[in-house]
C-alpha cells in the first residue's frame, strides 16, 4: 500500500514538473509581440518539445508558424526552412507559408529560388520579397520597381520599412521621411519605426533627435541590442568614446555573439590606439576580412603600428585598388610604403591627396617626408605649403563649406568652396560644388562642375557618380545619367549609394 502511494506521488510530481506547452506558447506569443525574437524562439522550441511536436494538431501548427516567423526575424533562413517543412507536413501549406519559404531562400543566399517560389503572387508582401531577391541579385532597378508595385498594391509595414531604407541609402531623406510617416501610422511603437527615425536623423547630423529616438527604442525594447549599438555609434560620432564603449558592453550582455558588437569593439580599440587588442580580436579572421571594411582597415593599421609594414602595405593596396577614391586607404598605403622604405611609391600614392587644394596637414606632411626620402624636387614646395598661412585659410573654408552642407545652406557652401584658390582644377572641390549647385536648383552649373570633375579624375568612381546624379536630379539626359551611374558602380561595385542611385535612374544590374 505504501509503495503504491509512493509511486502515485512520484507520478504526480513528474506530471506537475513537466513543461506546459500551452504556457510556453503563451510566453512565446508575448515575447514575439514585444519583438524579443530570441526568447520567442526558445519558448517555442521548448513548447514543441513538450507537446511532442507531433504536427497532428492545430496548436502545433500555430506554434510552428510562429517559430518560423521568429526565425525569419532573426535571419535564420536554414532554421525557418526546416520549420516550414514541418509545418507543411502538418497540413500548414498556405500562401503565407510559401512567402515565408521565399524569404528563407533569400536569407540562405538563394534569390533565384525565392523568385520561383513567389511565382505570380501579387500580395504586397510578395513584392517586398521580390525586391529583397533583386537586391541580393544586385539589380537595384528591379528591386525599386518591385517595392513600388507592392506599395501600389496596398503596401504593408515591412515593405514601407524596406522602401525607406532604400531611399535613405540613396540619400533621398525627404522620401524616406515620407515612408517613415506612414510607418508611424501602422506601427508607431515598433522597434523599426523608432530606429529608422533615429537613423534618418543621424544621417542628417541631427544628433539630439537621433539620440531621443534611440533612447525611446532602448526603453521600450530592453531585450534588443540594436538601440544600445546605435547609441554607442552616436556617442562615438560626438567624441564621447568612454560612453560609447560602456554602451557596447551593455549590448554585449544581450547579444554576445553579435558581429556588430565585435565590429564596434574593434573600432573603439583602434581609436584608443590599442593595436595589440585590435590584432588579437581579429586574428583568425584574416582570410575573410573585406579589405575596405572597418575591421579590414583596423587590422591593417594594427599590423602597421605593430611593425608589420609589408603585410599592412599589401592589405591597404588591395583596399585602394577596390576603391581608388577612398582617402583613408590612400593615406595609410602611403604611410605603409614609406615605412617599408619605398618613398617613391609613397609619394605617387599620396599625390592625389597632397596635390589637392583640399589637402590637410597630415597629407602634406606625409608627402613632404616621402619627397625628401625619394630625393624628389617637390619636397621644398610641399614643405612650404605645409607651413604656409594659406593652409589654415583653406581648412577654414573647407570647414565652412561642410558646415553649410550639413545645414542645407547650398549657396553658402558654393560660396565657401569657390573661395579656395585653384578650385577650378580640383576634382574633389568641383564634385562638392556640383552637389551643392544641384541641391540649390542650379542644374546647368551643377552639370558643368560635375563634367569638369569627371574630366580631371575619370577613374575616381565619385566623379561619374556625381555627373550622373546631377543629370538625374535635373531630369535631363536620362540615358546619359544611367550610363554614368553604371560606370560609377563598375568602378566601385559594393557602393550602396551608387547602386541605389542607379536603381532610381532605372538602371539594372551590371
Amino acid at each position: 500500500m505504501k509503495k503504491s502511494l509512493l509511486l502515485a506521488a512520484l507520478l504526480l510530481t513528474a506530471a506537475c514538473s513537466r513543461p506546459d506547452p500551452a504556457a510556453l506558447y503563451g510566453e512565446a506569443k508575448a515575447a514575439f509581440a514585444a519583438e524579443d525574437y530570441v526568447t520567442a524562439r526558445t519558448s517555442l522550441l521548448a513548447a514543441l518539445d513538450a507537446s511532442g511536436a507531433s504536427g497532428a494538431g492545430g496548436a502545433d501548427r500555430a506554434m510552428l508558424l510562429l517559430l518560423a516567423r521568429a526565425q525569419l526575424r532573426l535571419g535564420d533562413g536554414d532554421g525557418a526552412k526546416a520549420t516550414l517543412a514541418q509545418l507543411e507536413s502538418a497540413g500548414g501549406k498556405t500562401a503565407e507559408a510559401a512567402r515565408m519559404l521565399a524569404e528563407a531562400a533569400v536569407l540562405r543566399g538563394q534569390p533565384e529560388e525565392a523568385l520561383d517560389l513567389l511565382g505570380a503572387d501579387a500580395d504586397p508582401e510578395a513584392w517586398r520579397l521580390r525586391a529583397a531577391a533583386h537586391t541580393a541579385l544586385e539589380d537595384s532597378a528591379a528591386a525599386l520597381d518591385a517595392m513600388r508595385k507592392g506599395l501600389a498594391a496596398g503596401g504593408n509595414y515591412a515593405l514601407l520599412h524596406d522602401y525607406a531604407v532604400y531611399l535613405m541609402a540613396a540619400q533621398d531623406y525627404a522620401g524616406a521621411q515620407g515612408a517613415l510617416a506612414k510607418m508611424r501610422v501602422l506601427g508607431p511603437a515598433h522597434l523599426d519605426t523608432l530606429m529608422l527615425g533615429g537613423d534618418l536623423a543621424a544621417n542628417q547630423d541631427q544628433f539630439d533627435a537621433a539620440r531621443r529616438a534611440y533612447l525611446a527604442a532602448k526603453t521600450k525594447f530592453p531585450a534588443r541590442s540594436e538601440p544600445l549599438l546605435a547609441l554607442a555609434s552616436l556617442a562615438e560620432m560626438q567624441g564621447k568614446l568612454d560612453e560609447a564603449i560602456a554602451l557596447v558592453e551593455q549590448a554585449a550582455t544581450i547579444a554576445p555573439r553579435s558581429g556588430q558588437v565585435e565590429a564596434l569593439r574593434v573600432q573603439f580599440a583602434a581609436q584608443q590606439g590599442d593595436w595589440e587588442k585590435v590584432r588579437m580580436m581579429l586574428t583568425g579572421q584574416e582570410s575573410t576580412l573585406e579589405p575596405r571594411s572597418a575591421n579590414g582597415m583596423a587590422y591593417a593599421e594594427a599590423l602597421l603600428r605593430l611593425g608589420h609594414a609589408e603585410q599592412a602595405r599589401a592589405m591597404f593596396a588591395k583596399a585602394l585598388s577596390l576603391s581608388p577614391q577612398n582617402p583613408f586607404a590612400r593615406l595609410m598605403l602611403a604611410e605603409a610604403e614609406l615605412q617599408t622604405g619605398d618613398a617613391a611609391s609613397a609619394l605617387r600614392t599620396i599625390q592625389p591627396l597632397s596635390g589637392s587644394v583640399m589637402a590637410d596637414a597630415r597629407a602634406l606632411e606625409l608627402a613632404s617626408k616621402a619627397a625628401r626620402g625619394a630625393g624628389d624636387p617637390s619636397a621644398a614646395s610641399l614643405a612650404a605649403r605645409l607651413h604656409s598661412p594659406q593652409l589654415k585659410v583653406n581648412q577654414t573654408l573647407i570647414a565652412a563649406g561642410e558646415a553649410a552642407t550639413i545645414r542645407g545652406d547650398w549657396r553658402a557652401a558654393i560660396a565657401a568652396y569657390r573661395q579656395l584658390p585653384g578650385y577650378e582644377g580640383d576634382a574633389e572641390v568641383l564634385k562638392r560644388l556640383a552637389l551643392a549647385a544641384s541641391k540649390a536648383g542650379l542644374h546647368a552649373e551643377a552639370i558643368g562642375y560635375a563634367d569638369k570633375a569627371l574630366a580631371l579624375a575619370p577613374r575616381n568612381a565619385d566623379m561619374p557618380h556625381i555627373a550622373g546624379l546631377v543629370r538625374l536630379e535635373a531630369g535631363q539626359n536620362a540615358d546619359q545619367a544611367r550610363s554614368l551611374l553604371a560606370q560609377a558602380l563598375q568602378l566601385d561595385p559594393s557602393n550602396r549609394l551608387f547602386r541605389a542611385d542607379l536603381g532610381r535612374a532605372g538602371g539594372g544590374a551590371n
